[in-house]
């Protein structure tokens, strides 16, 4: 680990010490730590999507939707290199909820989340990704430190 030291403004830091107690934190660096790589995972989400990463897809659809069921399986049959486990939990008598692990390039789970949330029917819809810190080649990247 290495220390530095930053130097933020009074209103800044009583937002960030209400986030770190409400967060439940033990102390500051913790809190910055972790603030920090969700900025750095966002970052990384929208500057490209080039390596690799895993990736959580939840959406909500209609159930009924006419042939809905039967396009989504065909999409992930489609890309089953990228999908690692669906949960199915049916909400109501209409709705029902997926989430499913994705592992791939980001570029692909993007273009894959994509097309299952443009889906009709599909109502809600969100990916969220993580870098696993590998090149799309499989190599780990150059640690700037």
């Amino acid at each position: 680990m290495q220390r530095i030291t930053i130097t933020l403004d009074d209103d800044l830091m009583e937002e960030l010490d209400a986030m770190i107690a409400e967060h439940g934190y033990q102390n500051r660096s913790e809190a910055i730590r972790d603030f920090a790589r969700a900025g750095m995972q966002q970052a990384t989400q929208e500057k490209g999507k080039t390596g690799e990463c895993v990736a959580a897809l939840v959406y909500v659809y209609d159930h009924a939707q006419r042939d809905l069921s039967r396009r989504l399986v065909d999409t992930y049959h489609h890309h089953h290199d990228l999908s690692l486990a669906t949960l199915h939990v049916h909400l109501d008598g209409d709705n029902c909820m997926e989430v499913t692990a994705l592992r791939g390039s980001g570029s692909e789970v993007q273009h894959f989340a994509d097309h299952i949330i443009a889906e009709r029917g599909v109502k809600y819809g969100r990916v969220v990704m993580m870098p696993t810190g590998k090149k799309v080649d499989g190599k780990k990247p150059h640690s700037h430190k």
